[in-house]
């Protein structure tokens, strides 16, 4: 087990377009994404809504602007967007699909992943603009899984190069993150895996049969208010 906690970087909502995340945020908790950019390494496009405590709130979709790749050089688009059964879900709505957690030096991300290559995924260099930074992403474009469970409920693994975060450039939204919580049917390999990683204080898990969901309730300007 590792004995450094990590750190709560940013909530995923995901989306078929930036306008209907945007719109599916405003509509829940008052206030809209903004700003963002794209992913050029990963063909995706995002909004970011700050919250209290230096996280943030991120939008993201397939950018329907990125050059299509060379022959044989496109690689799977992050937080499983790839996915068919993601694809479909987007189509009927915008969803909170996955959290991130955050690395922080001196804990050196790629090393830590190079001494423990079967709990942690391939490292991926990314940029918008001029941030700079490192994330765990699957081969494959997959959610994080341990022992075939995963499902959005294990988080990505983030570590930033740039030392200003992403959340000091955004406007104060007055709205706060106050509990996120997950339901999965494995929820006791979920919660080894979490323990393992340092990162079991920041999510609630709930034993439960159905379908993998996760849900953050927040506090806003408005009153308690809830994304799932």
């Amino acid at each position: 087990m590792t004995v450094h906690s990590l750190r709560l970087d940013h909530l995923v909502v995901s989306a078929r377009t930036l306008d209907e995340g945007t719109q599916y945020v405003a509509d829940a908790l008052g206030v809209a994404p903004s700003g963002g950019g794209t992913h050029p390494l990963m063909r995706t496009a995002n909004r970011l809504l700050n919250l209290w405590d230096g996280t943030y709130l991120e939008v993201i979709a397939v950018d329907p602007d990125a050059p299509e790749p060379a022959a044989g050089a496109a690689r799977a688009r992050l937080f499983a967007l790839d996915d068919p059964a993601v694809a479909a879900r987007v189509a009927n709505g915008p969803y909170l699909s996955h959290w991130v957690a955050r690395v922080e030096r001196p804990k050196d991300l790629a090393r830590w992943r190079a001494q423990y290559p079967q709990r942690i995924a391939p490292v991926v260099p990314m940029t918008r603009g001029d941030f700079t930074w490192s994330l765990t992403v699957p081969d494959d474009g997959a959610f994080p899984s341990w022992q075939n469970a995963g499902d959005g409920i294990l988080p990505s693994l983030i570590q930033w190069d740039t030392a200003l975060h992403p959340s000091a450039r955004l406007p104060e939204s007055g709205i706060a993150l106050k509990s996120l919580s997950a339901m999965h049917p494995r929820a006791d390999v979920i919660a080894a895996q979490l323990d393992w990683l340092g990162a079991a204080h920041l999510i609630k898990l709930v034993n439960t049969g159905s379908t993998p969901a996760l849900l953050a309730e927040f506090e806003t300007p408005s009153g308690m208010r809830t994304l799932k």
